[in-house]
């Protein structure tokens, strides 16, 4: 059928099948919000700022597993929501942003609001367009779909000059999805994965080595069945929260550089590190020459040019992880013998034993971790959990009993303060019956504050939860660990009564210092259903603990930090 380009990303989003987009309109996307209006078949939510649109779609996207959509106009618009995209492609989360553009005439003009938003965009996007003309637009959009939701996942940016959005065009999104550069290695090579298998079976102290890549593959139970059909261990980066489950007993716990003593004594000390979509980054790492230096390396990931890329794979396997599973694991049941693997879970738990994952309660003051901890009491797998980037984030993948994947979402790679509150907005669009927790700090929370609004308007009744010490608070803690105190423009007293703040845009507000009153606010909150802050005034300087020194040594932590 013959349509404008605007009405072609309508079509668009119904055929496959968008059930919300997050966005912010602005002259140069003027006609696809004019098609918008006309629509029923899908959601629009009005952000307030175009940052928190794409964050929004992030936490949608992470939440289902489906691609995000957030639409933003032109210059500024653009701009805004570069953070977001750049958040998407670092922890590998499926979003189109489609952009409005100045009309083809005058590009390259400086006219008003015009940005070269395909080349900011190159950088941290998975795949990037230009629409020039209408009758590309259907092949275009069901590419970008294609390419955001396949592979490695990812962010694809669609820029659309104005006069693009007005030409009409033939209309037709039947035609399969033909990239010759761009096919996605699904399974994995079998004699690699014999050798893998082999390998497995051949050592005494193998230990699973957990990515975020698992939760994009769905793969969670499948490792799950492995492991515990094999008896290995685990341990999870900061992006797998929730690949085993709080409660399961051969789950260390996160590693890294605010692992547990456990999990970073393990890898320290292992023979086989069996990696399955992790990236082997600098935050789990430390330095790179003593990780698992007794230890060979099994590597699958779907994206081949992961692999190796900072540390060997002695078993190299591009696929992605649930069909390579499907391929590995009864190879496994046949070949290892759990039995042997049992003097090396003894070993794990006496790690535990002499240093497990604590801190120490304090009568005059709410500890933060005992907050997190709370929230996990009280609600446990009946929550979502967001959070923003700071102290309170280290604390909360510490101490929140995840039990499933996809409960546990938060900024990793790009660590994006002001990303909680828009993108707990996107994960309960997406799952109304639970609810939605962003715990946040009295920094982050600014960051995006003006989404409260958003949350009334809306009806996403999103509880923030500040942990409030008055600080930056991760950045005072590396001040007064490895910078003799000096406090530089991190100290944050002068900060709005945030109970106030709340009620002024229409939420509930909660002003917290003792256990028994944030029982009560988080019980009200729950029961009101609307947006709320708790504002808990917690212990100003408390530390995340373990910590490994960058470019330290993973089996070199800081296990507490004692005043000189």
């Amino acid at each position: 059928m013959q349509i404008s380009g605007a009405q072609m990303v309508i079509e668009a989003m119904i055929a496959e099948e968008v059930t919300v987009v997050f966005g912010y309109p602005g002259g140069a996307i003027m006609n696809v919000y004019d098609e918008i209006y006309k629509q029923d078949s899908f959601k629009h939510i009005l952000t307030r700022h175009e940052q928190a649109a794409v964050h929004a779609a992030e936490g949608y996207a992470q939440r289902t597993g489906k691609v995000g959509v957030a639409m933003i106009t032109s210059g500024p618009g653009f701009t805004n929501g570069v953070t977001g995209l750049a958040d998407a492609y670092m922890d590998s989360i499926p979003i189109v942003v489609i952009s409005g553009q100045v009309p083809m005439s005058l590009i390259g003009t400086d006219a008003f609001q015009e940005i070269d938003a395909v080349g900011i965009s190159r950088s941290c996007t998975k795949h990037n367009y230009l629409v020039t003309d209408a009758a590309d637009l259907p092949r275009v959009l069901k590419e970008a779909f294609h390419i955001a939701r396949t592979g490695r996942p990812g962010p694809v940016h669609i820029d659309i000059p104005k006069d693009v959005t007005a030409q009409i065009a033939e209309y037709d999104y039947s035609a399969p999805v033909e990239l010759e550069t761009y096919k996605p290695t699904m399974k994995g090579n079998a004699r690699q994965i014999k050798k893998a298998v082999d390998a497995i079976a051949a050592s005494k102290r193998p230990l699973f080595y957990l990515g975020g890549g698992i939760i994009s593959s769905e793969a969670a139970y499948d490792v799950r069945e492995f492991a515990e059909s094999c008896g290995i261990p685990a341990v999870e980066t900061f992006r797998a929260r929730g690949t085993m489950g709080a409660d399961n007993p051969l789950l260390i716990s996160m590693l890294g550089m605010h692992g547990s003593y456990a999990a970073n004594m393990a890898m320290s000390e292992t023979d086989l590190v069996i990696g399955l979509g992790a990236r082997f980054d600098d935050r789990v790492t430390g330095k790179l020459s003593e990780f698992a230096k007794g230890a060979d390396v099994i590597h699958v990931d779907i994206d081949p040019a992961s692999i190796s890329k900072l540390v060997n794979a002695d078993y190299p396997i591009v696929g992605d992880i649930k069909t390579v599973l499907e391929v590995m694991m009864p190879l496994a049941k046949e070949k290892v013998d759990k039995e042997k693997y049992v003097p090396w879970l003894e070993t794990i738990e006496n790690f535990d034993r002499l240093h497990p994952l604590s801190y120490r309660e304090d009568t005059d003051n709410i500890k933060p971790q005992w907050v997190i901890e709370r929230v996990g009491q009280l609600l446990g797998d009946d929550a979502n959990i967001t959070t923003d980037v700071g102290q309170h984030q280290m604390w909360t993948a510490q101490f929140y009993p995840f039990s499933r994947p996809r409960q546990w979402n938060s900024s990793g790679g790009l660590g994006t303060m002001g990303y909680g509150f828009p993108a707990a907005m996107g994960v309960k669009s997406a799952d109304p019956e639970r609810v939605s927790i962003n715990i946040t700090g009295d920094g982050s929370i600014l960051m995006n504050i003006q989404e409260l609004m958003t949350a009334v308007e809306q009806k996403l009744p999103v509880i923030n939860i500040i942990l409030n010490n008055n600080y930056l608070g991760m950045v005072r803690q590396w001040q007064t660990l490895f910078y003799d105190k000096r406090h530089s423009e991190t100290d944050l007293s002068v900060q709005p009564d945030f109970v106030m703040l709340s009620q002024s845009f229409g939420g509930v507000g909660y002003r917290v210092k003792t256990k028994e009153e944030f029982d009560a606010a988080l019980k009200d909150a729950i029961e009101k259903n609307v947006v709320a802050i708790i504002d808990v005034a917690v212990e100003r300087m408390e530390n995340v603990m373990p910590m490994v020194p960058s470019g330290g040594s993973l089996f070199n932590m800081m296990l507490e930090y004692k005043e000189k």
